[in-house]
């Protein structure tokens, strides 16, 4: 985003105030497109002026003046915004010192308004998402683009359009009603879900994971569970999220190199956060509909529970999965579905799925689908096909720890001796 290798304390820190710091922009000049270039330039004079003389005590106050201070500049510059001008200059920009406790409200408030904000009614699902990504998770619009699973450049005009149509509707800056948020919850959720997914295995770079936007996901994710205590669904997330997060320490060796779910040391796993994220599925399941996120939730609690890779019960996971399938039009639920079976019913049956997802366009260039086709043909012990498909995998991803596990595996079948 800012010109910082991702792992460096200030970028953190910018990522992580960037939502906060766009949000009391937009507060204060109800200009969401120019808030965010204000923003930007912001982002900006912090990268090289932090790095020299040191991080202010007060850093979102810094940016936040700094980028009111280029919207009065911006506002000055049009002779058509003349009587706005006026209107702003009157309340010159300033920082507020507030208590630690009215800090962080506020910092949590305009956090929670901006989310709401681009995932207005206005805007069509898929430009609400793309537009809270950018602005509230940080992501790029490449990043964007991979998970949605579309090119660069249609995100890019997607994202661009849902600023217009925010700039044009005049979309008030503030919370919504319950009712308002009842209607904007499944953007909302869709959202997190995304920015979560980014930060568990990015996209692409030379980490496997970004655990600042997985973090980020997850803090947000609590905030919504707050306002909406009692909705399943909006619970059901919050125990997604805390049930894969849990895995993170393991998902990687000393090294830094991929570990296999099957492979994993689970005394890394973090044992508090799963039985936080068991407790809360227990209540919340009982509590009515079943939903998407609460499946996936029951799915994830299924491998958590499991001491030891053997003791997965893998036939409760296939009848999840097939429940999930009725729900939804994803193709990854249904790839998901074909390892869930091999596991069950052998890697022929599912090979035959993963044969059927063939001819849609969406899984067409994701890794994943020749990943999972390579691990069913090493099974089925067709091992020449299956080191093609992990060749083709690890050049299909942009995820450096992804590519080097897929060429292993690759290697590996190669140097053991033909059967």
């Amino acid at each position: 985003m800012i010109g910082l290798p991702l792992d460096t304390p200030i970028e953190i820190l910018l990522r992580e105030l960037t939502p906060q710091v766009l949000g009391a922009v937009i507060r204060r000049f109800h200009d969401f497109s120019s808030a965010e270039d204000a923003v930007q330039e912001a982002l900006i004079a912090a990268v090289g002026q932090w790095a020299r003389d040191g991080v202010p005590a007060n850093p979102r106050g810094w940016l936040i003046q700094v980028a009111c201070r280029r919207m009065t500049d911006h506002i000055r510059s049009e002779s058509a915004r003349r009587r706005r001008e006026n209107q702003m200059l009157a309340e010159k920009p300033h920082v507020v010192e507030p208590s630690t406790t009215d800090a962080a409200q506020e910092e949590e408030y305009d956090t929670l308004v901006l989310l709401f904000m681009c995932c207005h009614p206005a805007l069509t699902p898929a430009s609400a998402i793309a537009l809270t990504l950018r602005a509230v998770g940080g992501l790029t619009t490449a990043e964007i683009a991979h998970a949605f699973l579309v090119p660069e450049a249609t995100m890019a005009q997607r994202i661009s359009r849902a600023k217009q149509t925010i700039k044009s509707s005049g979309i008030p800056f503030q919370l919504p009603t319950a009712e308002e948020r009842a209607q904007r919850q499944r953007a909302v959720l869709h959202v997190l879900y995304l920015i979560f997914n980014e930060g568990y295995t990015s996209s692409g770079g030379a980490d496997l994971r970004r655990a600042d936007l997985s973090m980020e996901a997850i803090r947000l994710m609590r905030i919504v569970h707050s306002l909406q205590p009692h909705d399943p669904e909006v619970a059901g997330l919050l125990v997604l999220m805390l049930l894969t997060d849990a895995r993170r320490l393991a998902r990687t060796n000393e090294a830094g190199e991929l570990v296999s779910l099957m492979q994993q040391d689970r005394s890394r796993w973090d044992a508090q956060q799963i039985a936080e994220g068991i407790a809360l599925l227990s209540r919340t399941l009982p509590q009515g509909a079943v939903g998407p996120y609460q499946l996936q939730a029951a799915i994830a609690a299924v491998h958590d529970e499991a001491a030891k890779a053997e003791d997965t019960d893998w036939p409760q996971i296939l009848a999840l999965y097939e429940l999930l399938k009725r729900m939804s039009d994803n193709p990854m639920v249904s790839l998901n579905y074909a390892i869930a079976a091999a596991m069950v019913n052998g890697p022929t049956k599912g090979l035959e799925l993963v044969d059927a997802l063939e001819a849609d366009t969406r899984l067409a260039d994701h890794h994943r689908l020749d990943a999972v086709r390579a691990h069913l043909l090493e099974l089925a012990g067709d091992h020449m096909a299956a080191i093609r498909h992990y060749r083709a995998a690890a050049g299909k991803t942009g995820n450096l720890p992804e590519r080097n596990y897929l060429l292993t595996q690759a290697a590996r079948l190669s140097n053991e001796p033909q059967k």
